[in-house]
């Protein structure tokens, strides 16, 4: 599982370059701004979520038995094809435009001269979320392996901070993450794959994840079905309170190598309905309402073609670009942005600086954060 596209992005202006070079060079923090009002992060990411369903929605060559393994096209269509990409996109991932995107950003879509890459050479899952998590490409990590990572995490990281510590917690689908975060090491709680719960509101409650957890039909041995991650993930926030929580969604990418396009589609629009009801939650709990920041990002991209959209890796054309967005009260909102070029790489110094800490002052080979998404920036640099 989890073996990559985008080949068609816009050559950058000069000035869209000089733009870009701006936001690089003077940068605006948030503690010279304004008030920081970031108190906690959710880091989430979609498994090999293209970037060309998540800016133009169903793609249509792709929504076909033969291209996409469908089984029920005029149904399929009926649920996400729409005349533009832009209804489409809306049709697909209604809470991320008419949310995230509203106000926060977004960074990736070609259309504006915005590209987000990997850099890590391999694009598949274990090299993709170390790099996301660790903030710079390993050449040793090149397998999807369990093996503990060797990198410390921007989430063990943190762990250590002042006020943070114990305040860490991640949840993914793919059994693969106590590895990739080296829970083993750092002791940070990481529910992943087919693992039971340890806490819930309630006993009964607990008892009852955990028996779906036993019982479930499991398509994929290695991959939980999300709506069990998101369910434990939103018992875990209403006990724990964490202020850093990774969650990791993953059938996006296995019905995708599985070559069911409607499935795919299927998952990601369920998998936006989990994150609007997690936002909603946060909402309504004191610790969070007005003081949480949301980034999201892929580990990988995948090919742009009637084949290889089922795949990704070194030797697939395209499947470095890739997607990240950002959400939060600290974050101005320029929806989709222009004429920037950012990686995977800047996600984890992202997530330190919107709680105020400097990750890359402690591990320098990280990316920077993202331009322009943490505290004012000058007029005109969208």
């Amino acid at each position: 599982m989890r073996h990559s596209f985008g080949h068609r992005l816009c050559r950058f202006s000069l000035l869209g370059a000089f733009v870009v070079g701006a936001f690089e060079c003077s940068p605006v923090r948030a503690d010279e701004a304004a008030p920081r009002k970031t108190e906690n992060v959710i880091l989430i990411t979609y498994d090999g979520l293209r970037w060309q369903e998540l800016f133009g929605g169903a793609e249509e060559l792709l929504m076909s038995k033969e291209n996409g393994g469908v089984r029920a096209i005029p149904e399929l269509k009926a649920r996400f094809w729409r005349d533009t990409p832009e209804d489409r996109r809306l049709a697909l991932l209604p809470f991320f435009w008419s949310k995230i995107a509203k106000e926060g950003q977004v960074f990736g879509d070609p259309s504006h001269a915005s590209s987000s890459r990997v850099t890590n050479g391999r694009n598949f899952s274990y090299p993709g979320y170390s790099e996301i998590l660790c903030g710079f490409p390993d050449d040793r990590i090149d397998s999807n392996t369990k093996r503990n990572n060797p990198n410390v995490t921007v989430l063990e990281w943190l762990n250590q901070r002042p006020g943070l510590s114990g305040r860490v917690a991640a949840f993914g689908s793919w059994d693969v993450f106590p590895f990739i975060i080296n829970a083993e090491r750092n002791g940070i709680p990481v529910n992943a794959g087919w693992m039971p719960f340890a806490e819930a509101t309630d006993p009964v409650r607990l008892a009852t994840l955990n028996e779906a957890i036993r019982d479930v039909q499991a398509p994929f041995p290695d991959v939980r079905d999300d709506g069990l991650t998101f369910l434990g993930t939103l018992e875990y926030i209403q006990v724990k309170q964490p202020r850093v929580l990774f969650v990791s969604f993953g059938l996006t990418d296995d019905w995708a190598h599985a070559g069911r396009y409607d499935l795919v589609l299927d998952a990601a629009r369920r998998t936006d309905g989990y994150i609007e009801r997690l936002w909603t939650a946060l909402q309504s709990i004191p610790q969070y309402a007005g003081k949480t920041s949301l980034v999201m990002t892929t580990d990988h991209g995948r090919g742009d073609d009637r084949v290889e959209w089922k795949n990704h890796g070194k030797d697939v054309p395209g499947c470095a670009q890739m997607w990240i967005a950002v959400l939060g009260p600290d974050t101005p909102a320029f929806g989709i942005r222009e004429n920037v070029q950012v990686t995977q790489s800047q996600v984890a110094a992202t997530v330190a600086r919107l709680l105020g800490e400097d990750y890359t002052a402690a591990e320098p080979k990280a990316g920077a954060p993202l331009p322009g998404t943490i505290g004012s920036v000058a007029a005109g640099q969208k």
